[in-house]
């Protein structure tokens, strides 16, 4: 009992139970000797080594001399070096320690975290206490990862596992803290989302908080309800609080059932820790004891972290309740007083608790059913969450980039050929998982000593006036705001900036700025120049790569056709080479190949003949692109999850083939037969395919390709499958009778079928289908140094709207457990005897 009350001290002090405001500042400002002798003796130190104070660093060190009485309780101190007095050896000489706090631990240095990470005194309590604590509070992925937990804690410790819609919350922090006083009793589990949530039967879509208790160590009076591969779970019903948390943790060790020989009005009300906790009174009679006891035990169950159970033997003497009564119950704000009742079902008792629990996972479907679409386009993939926290520990080496600001960009654009930029968020999940490809991708670039490309960084959270394209010097931006995270842009002294719209992985844009290095158009003054050109790649970083290709013919410099060419080709710049012949040699290739100049003449990668498609000059830049990227348009592409996005964007139906892997010669001859038939379908339709985009996945070499194929058909069909889908006019998905061999001909006929409406379809695109890329929000409507409500913490609704935390916590209702989610005996298997 005197640890218990030392915790409960320790909990309500940390919830402001006892502030003193007398104390100004808990923050200690140390020197150099100071911090090696705290750092040699092992204490846990938690610093910030101050070298510039801009409006963001004040803002952190407010928060941070908050969040140094709160931690001092914990044994950790809390302060502050001022590198312009005390010079500590590469804290405070790097670039990456102007933004970057510091924990550190036995002597050495434990973790660091990003400002952004750490911006207020409950993120700081938060993510500290939840450095220290990694062997007590685990975090998991998947219901697999969960189960392992339940199967290792089985017969041990009992399981607490909270989720929290973001880490460095105050239901983050309660978690922690709550956790550094019972990390020794029970195994702490914490998720930010996922398919664990699926398996607790919660909804995602609210961004409350949650806390679930898992009985998973082996009592006698628990051990009907533990034969199950899962522990029984009990969900906490009051919001998340560090007071609440404690209170509900102590109902968990409270007796499952109480049996007393009294009537209810003489038992005592619950004592402390439970005096908070309304009573619930069953009575029993000899003849049905047993079955008295299973339903008694069955209603605690369900009432668990509700009320208490207290089972009444009738046959005492001292029991004076008249027998037309077989429920009474006790609420605390009512003192002694006791209500009877006479119920039929113990349905009824818990509707005396939780009367609503019913109507609102019916309103919580119904939500899920009319937003599903809205929330999916607005949730970031929770494996990048997942990726992003599993690496916070180990900081970004940024020293291969440049972080750029308002005040040097000009310059820094100014001074290389080619500058590559990434527009990024340090509290964004996308931008920090692809700020690590960009770094990969510049250490490589420097490794093979390319020195005409500067890889730069631009936060958008500092820096918010140039990433809003607002100047502060008389030098225009050269982009337009930026409002989706990550961006990159590629920018020349000069020239309009470039966007980059690949895949963002560090393959991808490797060999994106790798093709943006040469001048597009370069200009060809010899054959030897043109064959280097149509059969060299630019560098021995991209061999084995085989490019696109363009190429201009005019008679002059100074054709009048010639700029539309140029600003095409610097359109299509990195992901298309292009040259620029004029003179003697545009006509010697004018004449070998019979066209009129100017011309343009399109190489395309995947044609194994070196004859080019030609083509007459547009009349515009755009046009031009256009027919450039219909040329290169593979007559029977093989999609692939980097290609797809691109195809997405024509437009067009998709007449996909799914073909397996082929395991031997035959079966390669089957696949290569197929796409010769699908071939014959683009030559045989003429015209009527041009509203049909005919292509083929390889499910050996994409294996996503068979996920796609199920949640098209509902299962998965044999192979080779044929499929048309994303039609312009609906959602429907048609397969070909997978009975009939796919010839050319016969695809025709089907295709024809179809577009008359004689073709049921097979099924259509739901969730499931490929989206284009998810829309991000807009960080001026988030974070804008103008606004004095821009620091406040903010949700984003599904369909873009935001609100206050406070807001959406006033509007939404506390998501009750279900009794199936806990592995208890049927409640109507054996009834009570008086219910």
């Amino acid at each position: 009992m005197q640890w218990l009350c030392i915790a409960v001290l320790l909990l309500w002090t940390r919830a402001g139970g006892c502030s003193d405001n007398s104390n100004t500042s808990d923050l200690i400002e140390y020197t150099a000797s100071d911090f090696l002798d705290k750092l040699h003796s092992g204490k846990i130190m938690f610093l910030y080594f101050e070298n510039q104070v801009s409006p963001t660093i004040s803002l952190f060190l407010v928060e941070l001399e908050k969040s140094a009485e709160v931690l001092q309780d914990y044994g950790i101190l809390v302060g502050k070096i001022n590198c312009k007095k005390e010079l500590v050896p590469w804290y405070c000489s790097k670039e990456q320690a102007l933004h970057t706090a510091f924990l550190f631990r036995g002597g050495k240095e434990f973790l660091s975290f990003d400002l952004d990470t750490v911006f207020d005194v409950n993120s700081i309590v938060s993510e500290v206490l939840f450095a220290i604590l990694r062997d007590e509070v685990k975090y998991v992925h998947s219901d697999a990862d969960l189960l392992a937990m339940e199967k290792t804690a089985r017969g041990k410790k009992d399981i607490v596992l909270g989720y929290v819609s973001s880490l460095g919350t105050q239901e983050h922090r309660s978690i922690m803290e709550t956790a550094y006083v019972y990390g020794s009793k029970y195994q702490f589990i914490l998720i930010t989302g996922g398919p664990v949530l699926k398996h607790l039967g919660a909804n995602e879509s609210f961004p409350s908080s949650r806390v679930w208790f898992l009985h998973c160590r082996v009592h006698a009076r628990f051990t009907a309800s533990v034969n199950s591969e899962r522990c029984p779970l009990t969900l906490m019903r009051k919001p998340l609080s560090t007071l609440s948390l404690h209170t509900f943790l102590q109902l968990m060790e409270a007796p499952l059932v109480s049996q007393v020989n009294e009537d209810p009005a003489a038992v005592q009300t619950p004592q402390f820790p439970y005096q908070q906790t309304p009573q619930v009174f069953l009575f029993s009679r000899p003849v049905t004891e047993q079955l008295d006891l299973d339903t008694a035990t069955t209603l605690a169950w369900r009432l668990r972290g509700l009320a208490l159970l207290v089972l009444v033997h009738r046959e005492s003497p001292a029991v004076k309740t008249p027998a037309e009564y077989n429920v009474a119950y006790r609420l605390p704000e009512k003192g002694p007083e006791v209500k009877y009742l006479t119920l039929h079902n113990p349905d009824d008792v818990l509707e005396l608790f939780i009367p609503q629990e019913k109507d609102e996972e019916e309103e919580v479907v119904e939500e899920e059913e009319e937003d599903e679409e809205d929330v999916s386009d607005g949730k970031l993939e929770d494996e990048i969450a997942a990726f992003v926290y599993e690496h916070r520990g180990n900081p970004l080496d940024m020293d291969s980039i440049t972080q750029l600001t308002s005040d040097d960009f000009h310059a820094a654009v100014a001074e290389s050929s080619l500058t590559v930029v990434v527009f990024y968020l340090r509290w964004d999940a996308v931008s920090m998982a692809f700020l690590r490809s960009f770094i990969k991708v510049a250490e490589r670039l420097e490794d093979v000593k390319v020195d005409d490309v500067q890889m730069s960084a631009v936060d958008c959270g500092e820096w918010t006036d140039l990433c809003a394209a607002q100047s502060v010097s008389t030098q225009p931006i050269p982009f337009q705001p930026i409002t989706s995270f990550p961006t990159v842009l590629l920018l020349r002294p000069q020239e309009p900036a470039q966007k980059y719209g690949g895949m963002l992985g560090s393959e991808a844009l490797h060999r994106f700025i790798m093709l943006s290095r040469p001048a597009s158009p370069t200009p060809l003054s010899s054959p030897g120049e043109v064959t280097s050109f149509l059969q060299d790649v630019p560098h021995p970083e991209l061999a084995g790569y085989k490019p696109n290709r363009v190429v201009g013919l005019f008679e002059t410099r100074t054709d009048a056709g010639l700029p539309v060419f140029t600003e095409a080709a610097r359109s299509l710049r990195g992901a298309v080479l292009s040259a620029l012949l004029t003179h003697g040699l545009a006509q010697k290739w004018a004449a070998d190949l019979t066209v009129d100049l100017p011309a343009v003449l399109v190489f395309p990668s995947w044609r194994t003949h070196t004859r080019p498609s030609v083509m007459f000059l547009s009349s515009s830049a755009e046009e031009l692109i256009s027919d450039i990227n219909t040329a290169l348009l593979h007559p029977l592409p093989e999609l692939t999850v980097e290609n797809l996005p691109s195809f997405l964007s024509l437009g067009k139906a998709l007449l996909l083939l799914f073909v397996g892997e082929e395991e031997d010669e035959i079966g390669r001859r089957q696949n290569k037969a197929l796409l010769e038939e699908m071939r014959g379908v683009v030559e045989l339709g003429g015209g009527r395919m041009e509203r049909y985009l005919p292509c083929w996945i390889h499910l050996g070499r994409t294996p996503a390709g068979m996920e796609v194929l199920g949640s098209y058909l509902g299962s998965m069909p044999p192979l080779p499958a044929l499929v048309l889908t994303h039609l312009p006019s609906g959602g429907e998905i048609y397969q070909y009778p997978p009975n009939n061999p796919i010839v050319a001909p016969s695809v025709l006929q089907w295709l024809q079928e179809v577009e008359v409406g004689r073709e049921s379809p097979a099924g259509m695109l739901g969730e499931d289908n490929w989206p284009p890329v998810a829309h991000f929000y807009d960080f001026l409507k988030i974070m804008d140094e103008e606004d004095p409500g821009y620091a406040r913490q903010r949700v984003s609704r599904a369909g873009g709207e935001e609100v206050d935390e406070a807001q959406v916590d006033d509007e939404e209702d506390e998501l009750l457990g279900k009794a199936a989610d806990s592995p208890t005996p049927d409640p109507h298997a054996n009834l009570h005897s008086e219910l």
